[in-house]
């Protein structure tokens, strides 16, 4: 069921005065993991057990961007990640603003490669076993092709099948956000993935619960119509799920603020 609600666009969203996820599934979103493997792991393991705990009919996790930068060990979270097998979940996946950046890089196009250096991009290369002082004295299609040579192809191509929505009962969840007023089928890929403002501050109905990360903040960010999971996982160990099953909502995290 979820590949019929996993795409690149998602379909209209509609208004209901309670959030709920469809019947029988249950869906655990996660924030922005930056490099930080050993939360990965972490996480992934308090939702097996969550699973086992709690049975149900059909769930899966969605990973909302930015596996990558930042932390020291984006190869090992992608690695293990684009190769996790005999998980009781189904594994999705949102095209953070880093990972396209990431990809920007890789595609050669110009003036994106130091700036994506200095954005996190640096300890991204170094767990890649390129030395960032080298890149750096680098022109950029020498940048990208090291780096090229340096990540595995398999590791590209799994970047690639990330989508931009995910769309699961009256919530749709989202890297960044959505631009407030335009109708979900016409936004665009560069608010979903780099949106702040007016976004965060705006208070309207979407017809929706956005679930998103992007934006740090000091535990969960629950507002009326929007919920941020970004904790700052490569900084406060934090990384945090939002659980959701039908009309329940509830988080998972590591660290200290593990709690439902």
């Amino acid at each position: 069921m979820f590949s019929k609600l996993f795409r690149r666009m998602s379909a209209s969203v509609s208004s209901k005065p309670v959030f709920a996820g469809p019947p029988g599934a249950r869906l655990y979103a996660i924030g922005d993991v930056h490099g930080r493997l050993d939360l990965v792991d972490d996480l992934l393991g308090r939702i097996e057990d969550d699973i086992a705990d709690r049975p149900v009919e059909t769930a899966a996790v969605v990973f909302l961007g930015d596996l990558i930068d930042r932390g020291p060990e984006s190869a090992g979270v992608v690695d293990r990640l684009q190769s996790l097998r005999h998980f009781p979940a189904r594994m999705l996946f949102i095209l953070g603003n880093h990972e396209e950046f990431l990809l920007r890089v890789l595609n050669g196009e110009p003036g994106v490669a130091h700036d994506w250096l200095g954005f996190g991009g640096d300890a991204c290369a170094e767990s890649y076993g390129v030395a960032t002082a080298a890149l750096q004295a680098m022109d950029e299609q020498r940048i990208a092709e090291v780096l090229r040579q340096a990540i595995p192809a398999a590791h590209v191509a799994f970047l690639k099948t990330f989508g931009d929505t995910f769309r699961f009962g009256d919530y749709l969840l989202v890297h960044a956000g959505i631009r407030p007023g335009v109708p979900i089928d016409e936004q665009q890929p560069r608010d979903l993935r780099w949106i702040r403002q007016p976004f965060l501050s705006d208070a309207h109905d979407h017809g929706c619960m956005v679930i998103h990360g992007h934006t740090i903040s000091d535990g969960v960010d629950q507002r009326s119509n929007r919920i941020g999971i970004d904790t700052g996982a490569y900084r406060t160990g934090i990384l945090t799920a939002a659980v959701i099953e039908e009309e329940d909502l509830r988080f998972l995290a590591t660290g200290p603020a593990t709690g439902g």
